[in-house]
């Protein structure tokens, strides 16, 4: 995978990479993760932690793999999608959008969502709320595969999100989705201006393959009698 930032893809849609997801027969669309910080675009590569119950007997943290995150990507924080306590906060919003991360999405809740909206930093999560995670969750893993539920999500994958929520690109398939996802961009946007100059809406998707764009050029079913 090596050119998932080309600009041209930076303005497409969830939507379109999630029909290019469908047409390869990929996982990668994510529910029930929405920004709960505003309205955000995220896109860059993942970058993991995976937190457990907290080990009664250790003292641990939950926010200092900050440090080793790198401008650019998204921080992916899974947390088994508990909702009792969080797993990021104000503090860490604030580091974050000073380094240039790209966004955070957590398996979970967040905290102190008023001062990531203040700084204009992006969180993608499954709700907020107040408790901390501080002796109830601990870091468990960094830089390993995460679960945002559905989804499973390795180090490197692209993440990208806006208002409709998350999908994920597995690394070594991003050049051929992102492709994909462009030319159901271009065919959508071909089809509005044939209505536009007068096509029937039935004409224009019939004669430009609209109804083909998701679907895999071999169905899994196809040499069924």
């Amino acid at each position: 995978m090596s050119n998932w930032n080309d600009p041209k893809y930076q303005n497409l849609s969830n939507a379109e990479i999630s029909d290019a997801l469908d047409f390869f027969g990929l996982p990668g669309s994510s529910p029930g993760l929405s920004c709960v910080t505003g309205e955000h675009r995220i896109f860059g590569p993942a970058f993991t932690v995976r937190f457990a119950p907290a080990d009664p007997q250790a003292i641990g943290t939950v926010g200092d793999y900050i440090d080793d995150v790198q401008p650019g990507q998204v921080v992916v924080l899974d947390n088994e999608g508990r909702s009792d306590c969080t797993v990021w906060g104000g503090i860490l919003s604030q580091v974050a959008q000073a380094r240039n991360i790209a966004g955070t999405v957590i398996n979970g809740v967040c905290r102190d969502s008023e001062e990531a909206v203040q700084c204009g930093y992006p969180i993608f999560s499954r709700g907020v709320f107040m408790r901390t995670g501080k002796d109830r969750v601990q870091v468990e893993a960094v830089g390993g595969s995460v679960s945002l539920g559905e989804v499973r999500v390795n180090p490197g994958d692209i993440v990208v999100g806006d208002r409709d929520g998350i999908v994920v690109i597995p690394a070594a398939r991003a050049d051929e989705v992102l492709e994909r996802a462009l030319k159901t961009h271009q065919t959508e946007k071909e089809i509005v201006q044939a209505v536009r100059a007068g096509a029937t809406l039935k004409e224009a998707r019939e004669k430009l393959g609209y109804h083909l764009l998701q679907r895999s050029e071999q169905p899994a079913d196809a040499d069924r009698p």
